[in-house]
């Protein structure tokens, strides 16, 4: 079980009683009196978000109010994670609260757990535990917490500590603890194995750039690949990037990060489907043997690829990883990807886009991302735009010659890699929370992976 999920059979859990301010009144009621009189004095109002602390006769904790009224439509589903950090020490138990917020609420608290301390002398976890409400799955719930921690401890190391190199001793991680099957094809070897524009991205590297390749399942299953940009740091490469737009770039990995963590899950639940995960991991650097604006790549698909900014290379490195995921004609391939700054000016970063040409599978990607309280938009594969890519003197230019709809042509761009698998969704994540949410503590994130987990379990669970 999750550290912070405390037995069941703890009797002396202090009761964290949920209460939204229409209900505070009939709620005090059924206080002892000096505890309604302390929260009467405190002038607690049970706004959103607010709790009181409320003491005994011997001077330790009565109960704890807490302001939430969590099946109204606006309410954020994550809201007790907000309170790990704020709690005194003990083991707690939500009381009021409905089955239907119940899995969401714990979930919450669990990822307001998370610290990512592995830099920090002094570390101060949370100590305040939680006992399961009935209903919640104590173990898929832990299953899920460890793995969105999996994926935030990647995306908030610093690239000094995880480069391409640090990205395979991730995914070989992984693959041990499941017993999955992994390969890894590094450096020139890029090139004999017809992976030219994973190599072209990451040659200027110190470290090699790599394509990881991990497999898990019955090969008589439904095949479900994952494919994650890997970029431990980002340049720019030589239309390096100003300081301001350097400065997160151990980021640039989310994508990789993503996969990763819904690998875990997918793996840890034993969907009975076969799972291939896809990872080019490169460094974006800047030497002599930088790829140049200009340049025409060949790629894995047999497109020439013209080079308009080498600060572009997300795509491409996708390009060849998701050329040969389609090889096997799997019945789904999902993408992850920190892919535009497009992607943040049109829907922030928060809410990140997704495009398929599957309605029937947006439509059911929307439920569920209400559902799980992760969220995603669709954004169009609008082929009109397709145009913007074209090229003078190769098969296909990687950007646009306009700063118009750039996660779409983006998007574009990748579909052209993809013929033949059942169905293809493409995330552009940001993979980072700016600032501290309930639930979502600043720093790295794994967006979109619970989504595509619940609907994994809900298309192919047992």
């Amino acid at each position: 079980m999750h550290p912070s999920i405390a037995p069941s059979s703890v009797a002396d859990s202090i009761p964290l009683i949920i209460v939204s301010s229409e209900e505070l009144a009939e709620v005090l009621a059924t206080l002892p009196a000096p505890a309604k009189a302390f929260a009467t004095a405190q002038g607690f109002a049970a706004d959103t978000g607010s709790h009181l602390v409320l003491p005994d006769a011997a001077g330790g904790i009565a109960a704890v109010l807490f302001g939430w009224a969590p099946l109204k439509a606006e309410a954020d589903p994550f809201l007790p994670g907000k309170l790990p950090p704020l709690l005194p020490e003990g083991t707690y138990r939500l009381e009021r609260l409905p089955e239907a917020a119940a899995a969401n609420a714990v979930l919450g608290f669990l990822l307001g757990a998370y610290r990512f301390d592995r830099y920090r002398t002094k570390k101060a976890p949370p100590k305040a535990r939680l006992v399961l409400p009935p209903g919640v799955d104590g173990e898929e719930v832990t299953r899920i917490a460890e793995a969105v921690a999996l994926g935030r401890d990647l995306i908030n190391t610093p690239a000094n500590d995880l480069g391409p190199d640090g990205i395979e001793a991730a995914a070989r991680s992984v693959a041990g603890r499941h017993g999955a099957t992994i390969a890894v094809t590094v450096g020139d070897d890029l090139l004999t194995g017809n992976f030219p524009m994973i190599h072209a991205v990451g040659r200027a590297s110190a470290v090699a750039p790599r394509l990881i390749d991990l497999t898990w399942g019955d090969p008589a299953h439904p095949k479900v690949t994952l494919v994650g940009k890997g970029v431990a740091f980002d340049t720019g490469g030589l239309d390096i990037k100003p300081p301001a737009g350097m400065a997160l770039m151990k980021k640039d990995m989310g994508g990789a990060a993503a996969a990763l963590a819904l690998a875990d899950l997918v793996i840890g639940a034993k969907l009975p489907v076969r799972l291939r995960v896809l990872i080019p991991a490169v460094e974006n650097a800047i030497s002599g043997s930088s790829f140049r604006p200009g340049d025409i790549l060949q790629s894995r698909k047999g497109l020439t690829v013209e080079i308009g900014n080498t600060d572009a290379e997300g795509r491409l490195i996708l390009g060849d990883a998701l050329a040969l995921a389609d090889e096997e004609a799997p019945d789904l391939i999902v993408d992850y990807a920190t892919l535009t700054g497009a992607a943040r000016v049109a829907l922030g970063p928060d809410l990140p886009p997704f495009y398929t040409d599957d309605d029937a599978l947006a439509a059911r990607l929307a439920s569920l991302s209400r559902a799980v309280n992760d969220p995603v938009w669709r954004m169009p594969f609008w082929s009109p735009y397709d145009s913007m890519l074209s090229s003078k003197i190769a098969d296909v230019n990687h950007i646009a010659g306009s700063a118009f709809a750039g996660s779409v042509i983006a998007a574009l761009f990748l579909r052209r890699f993809v013929d033949k698998a059942g169905a293809y969704m493409h995330f552009d994540i940001f993979g980072w929370t700016p600032s501290a949410k309930p639930g979502r503590p600043e720093g790295g994130e794994v967006q979109a992976a619970r989504l595509v987990y619940a609907y994994l379990k809900e298309r192919f669970g047992r």
